[in-house]
């Protein structure tokens, strides 16, 4: 049984794709036929910290289920697998949550697919936010 709701779950999705959509500062954007439509990854952007602190902000259960969904996501682990998931997150756990999800490339994929996986939907979970 996940130990976080799945809107925060939604939330921490949609928060991943906009950290991963952004690319580092054009130093010509006259270069970049497009450049108008492209995401600045700029010092005083907050999205990573927001995400940071969402994140760090939870309790161990929740993280630990986040985690989890991650994992199953990246096929680490089944969806029947779950509770063993959970529990592995727990036991492991050796740096802050925040820092350890940020560092995966493809977090809102592997949140979309564990949640997937597990048989929730990512857009009623999302409603209203994603």
């Amino acid at each position: 049984m996940l130990d976080i709701s799945p809107r925060k779950v939604a939330r921490v999705i949609l928060r991943a794709r906009e950290l991963g959509s952004k690319v580092a500062r054009w130093d010509t954007p006259s270069d970049v036929a497009d450049a108008d439509s492209i995401l600045e990854s700029r010092s005083s952007d907050g999205t990573e910290g927001e995400l940071r602190s969402y994140i760090a902000d939870m309790n161990r259960d929740e993280q630990a289920s986040l985690v989890a969904i991650a994992w199953i996501g990246r096929d680490t682990f089944d969806a029947a697998e779950l509770e063993e998931a959970i529990a592995t997150a727990k036991s492991e756990r050796s740096s802050p949550t925040e820092d350890y999800l940020l560092g995966m490339p493809l977090l809102s994929d592997y949140l979309e697919s564990g949640l997937e996986a597990l048989g929730i939907s990512v857009e009623e979970a999302g409603d209203g936010i994603l």
